[in-house]
């Protein structure tokens, strides 16, 4: 069966967005046929998308077009028998083309008497869609209540658009749940008038109003269903109202909604296709399928059914009928789910968050979730309440990038180099804390050590007002184990602390200021280390930086000489392997190199050790793989066995005395909460463990072989570059190549659609032809990170093996597990690996 469909922007921007089409359409066939008059003449209604070829999940079939009508409702309104006459003239054209059945959408199945005066006319039966329009609205209330947990007898619930046909039809079907009602009807209407509508028995269960000011300070549920839109002011709305929106024009506007992050406005008048319905034409699963309108739903699906039927039209629709088309829609493959506000996914943890505003209580009384892809998904409390902790209190835009790459995870436990979450599922982490848990989760050792303190009530924050006991006794340990005649330490709280510290050393201690820096390093992202970090990305929201800061390329020895070569510089500030630079090693000398053109040129050399220290890279210090000594050295991370903030600056006593050894200067750097008897405990404990030198021994064993068993594995895989790093600071380099594929896929377009699109091209102003080139090439690297990224998901959902990419490179996947990596894990881990390339493999580059 064929059917047809008349639709109507419901904005401006909508209407707009139909010229566009219209007028890229025309376009193409004068392109194609050149140019005639009838093609540039005025047409009644627009066409806008073919379905050809719908097949339904039961194997029905169907086909059909949507046209629109391009007016707004308010420029209907002012001409309602013009656009009746319109409407009327659009369902005489799509019979005359053989189309069986004739769908309305919106304001086009309002005008004339809700569609009765186009059914009457028409050639063909007419539907306005709207009884599958309210059951998506009913069902949608009805999932809400269900996962708040709400019982429908303790609140009431307001409808908006009382007695429109959809209004009064949801009305009815919820009366007949037991619920209790606010119906809101235009103003000048009386209640006695209102109450017709419905049957006797149900009168003493609503209450009436021309005026929605009645009940926003009551009621938390709303559906709203009006014809005029706009009829809701969401700064009115108590905290955790719910508004399912069924109204077209919406009667909640985003932009008013925006500003409230304690309600929820549910799109309540549309249904989506499941995976076993096909459009007809898709591509890349590319169809339209999601979020459909109801009533364009409700055409089809009849369609489907073989039905040329007028199904609804007119003020009054019958429930049975309504829950009928549901059931035939979800029998085809429709369902009003999952839920969405202004088109984007509501997770149902969201939805049972607002339950807080609302009183307890139980599931809808008789009826059940719909079916949905995520009802049997549904993560525990916590989890729900942990994720919506954070999206609202932390980082809504990081919840949302956890959540679309699936690393949107709970962990409850944590036990080496194993993490568990709510689900009970077990990870290999090697992500590790980014570099802090060189020991693993939770070390025996570093736990009891803590638990001591606590127990024998140890004074912890007693800095500046007395001999700090533990802190003092690790300073003591940390300059006997990093040796160099390090012999002053400064306690901090992080490693972008310590950098920091550094810097201001370094500044004070010398007769300059100006500090070097090597390209795509990082120290961190407070001001003086952001100024140290060689990466655009970092800094670009918070310029002007630090002055006096020089950037040369890593590795490049010639480089740091020209920069250092005119003895006006105070510091050299080095990763001795980048770390979120991508694990990228130095050529052998390096670092031996940098320290003698430190002394020839008076220039002080920091080491930053932050990932590198605390035996990551083989030995405790990764300088200590050419023998050299900082001047000044940066650790953190690792140092506490991640158990507690803590960083470390330490330096040589001439250099410290140069910059605070007098009465003036003393205390011209500090920290409250550095320095702590508690952290350092954790430190003391921390360095007990590396004592034997077993841990450390351990990861240059496991980690070399992780390294060499991995390249074997890259080298059946050209989209892996390389693999890259030293023991347990390792590296996945990715090189999958999308360059030129937009420009590929445009020229493409171009030359098959109809008519000259290169002539179209070649005319484009010179400025709109370079952005499109430079978002072009800017896209084409974004596919480049979605491939790695793809990857970290696919090893940790197929695999349970944590991966994260580096801080600077988005196609770098960094592994630093705990240095108590067995060789069993180690396999699992290559093994996973292989795998996922194997998956991956579609494309070898």
């Amino acid at each position: 069966m064929r059917f047809g469909f008349i639709a109507h922007p419901t904005s401006p921007p909508l209407k707009r967005y139909v010229k566009m089409l219209d007028l890229v359409q025309r376009s193409s066939h004068d392109f194609q046929s050149g140019y005639s008059r009838d093609l540039w003449s005025r047409s009644n209604l627009v066409p806008f998308m073919n379905f050809d070829r719908v097949v339904s999940a039961n194997g029905s079939e169907a086909k059909g077009e949507v046209r629109y009508l391009p007016l707004t409702a308010k420029e209907m309104l002012k001409d309602p028998s013009g656009s009746l006459r319109r409407v009327i003239e659009g369902a005489e054209a799509y019979a005359s083309e053989g189309v069986d059945i004739v769908g309305l959408g919106g304001f086009t199945s309002i005008v004339g008497r809700r569609g009765a005066d186009v059914a009457a006319a028409s050639p063909v039966p007419v539907t306005s869609g709207n009884s599958l329009t309210a059951y998506a609205g009913y069902r949608a209330l009805c999932q809400v209540l269900d996962w708040m947990e709400l019982r429908p007898s303790d609140h009431r619930v307001a409808i908006v658009g009382y007695p429109g046909s959809i209004a009064l039809v949801i009305a009815r079907l919820l009366l007949e749940e037991g619920l209790e009602l606010d119906l809101v009807h235009r103003p000048g209407t009386s209640a006695e008038d209102m109450l017709e509508h419905l049957p006797e028995r149900w009168h003493n269960r609503v209450r009436l109003s021309g005026d929605i000011g009645d009940f926003y300070g009551e009621d938390r549920l709303f559906i709203a269903a009006t014809s005029a839109g706009g009829i809701i002011d969401p700064s009115r709305l108590l905290p955790g109202s719910i508004v399912i929106d069924v109204a077209l024009p919406r009667d909640v506007s985003e932009h008013d909604a925006a500003a409230r992050d304690d309600i929820l406005i549910v799109d309540g008048g549309c249904v989506t296709a499941s995976d076993k319905v096909r459009m007809g034409g898709e591509s890349l699963n590319l169809s339209i399928k999601q979020q459909l309108n109801a009533c364009l739903a409700e055409t089809m699906i009849l369609a489907l059914e073989q039905r040329a039927e007028i199904y609804s039209i007119g003020r009054t629709l019958e429930t049975e009928k309504v829950l009928a088309i549901g059931e035939i829609a979800q029998r085809h493959g429709f369902a009003p789910d999952p839920l969405a506000s202004y088109g984007r996914r509501v997770e149902p943890a969201h939805v049972a968050s607002l339950r807080r505003y609302h009183c307890n209580g139980h599931r809808l009384s008789g009826s059940s979730p719909v079916p949905s892809p995520s009802a049997g998904d549904l993560r525990s409390r916590e989890h729900h309440d942990t994720a919506l902790r954070f999206r609202r209190h932390i980082n809504p835009y990081l919840a949302d990038f956890l959540q679309m790459l699936h690393c949107d995870r709970v962990f409850e436990k944590a036990k080496g180099a194993v993490l568990t979450d709510t689900e009970g599922r077990d990870y290999l982490d090697f992500v590790a804390g980014y570099g802090c848990l060189n020991l693993g989760h939770n070390p025996p050792a570093i736990t009891g050590a803590l638990q001591d303190f606590l127990s024998g009530d140890n004074p912890n924050f007693v800095q500046y007002v007395s001999f700090p006991k533990q802190t003092s006794l690790l300073a003591e340990r940390l300059s006997a184990r990093v040796g160099g005649g390090l012999e002053r330490v400064f306690f901090s709280n992080s490693g972008t602390e310590a950098v920091e510290a550094a810097l201001k050393l370094a500044r004070a201690a010398s007769l300059h200021h100006r500090i070097v820096h090597v390209h795509n390093s990082y120290h961190g992202k407070t001001l003086g280390a952001l100024s140290v970090t060689g990466r655009d990305k970092h800094q670009r929201f918070f310029r002007p930086l630090v002055p006096g800061v020089e950037a040369v390329p890593f590795g490049d020895l010639n480089a740091i000489e020209d920069a250092l070569r005119g003895g006006d510089v105070a510091a050299l500030i080095l990763e001795p392997i980048l770390g979120e630079g991508g694990v990228h090693v130095p050529p052998d000398g390096y670092l031996k190199g940098a320290r003698t053109l430190c002394d020839r040129y008076g220039a002080f050399l920091i080491l930053d050790e932050i990932q590198t220290g605390m035996g990551r890279t083989g030995r405790f210090l990764a300088s200590e793989w050419e023998e050299v000594q900082a001047d000044i050295l940066c650790l953190s991370k690792s140092l506490s066995g991640g158990l507690m903030p803590i960083g470390a600056t330490l330096t040589r006593a001439d250099i410290w005395d140069r910059a605070y050894g007098t009465s003036d200067r003393f205390l011209a750097h500090s920290s409250t909460f550095g320095g702590g008897n508690m952290a350092a405990t954790a430190a003391l404990a921390t360095l007990d463990a590396f004592e034997d030198g077993a841990i450390i021994a351990n990861a240059l064993d496991v980690g070399e072989t992780l390294r060499t068993r991995l390249r074997e594995v890259a080298a059946n895989f050209p989209f892996i570059g390389e693999i890259r790093g030293k023991s347990m600071m390792l590296a996945v380099a990715f090189e999958s190549d999308f360059s030129g594929a937009v420009a590929a896929g445009a020229h493409e377009f171009a030359t098959r659609l109809p008519g000259d699109w290169h002539m179209m091209w070649k005319f484009l102003p010179d400025q709109i032809r370079q952005d499109l080139l430079d978002a072009m090439r800017q896209f084409e690297g974004t596919l480049g990170e979605m491939f790695c990224m793809r990857f970290v998901t696919k090893l940790a959902q197929d695999h349970a093996i944590l991966t994260f990419l580096t801080a600077n490179s988005s196609t770098v996947i960094r592994l630093q597990p705990p240095l108590i990596l067995t060789h069993e894990q180690a396999g699992r881990f290559v093994t996973a690996f292989e795998e996922t390339c194997r998956d991956m493999s579609t494309f070898l580059n």
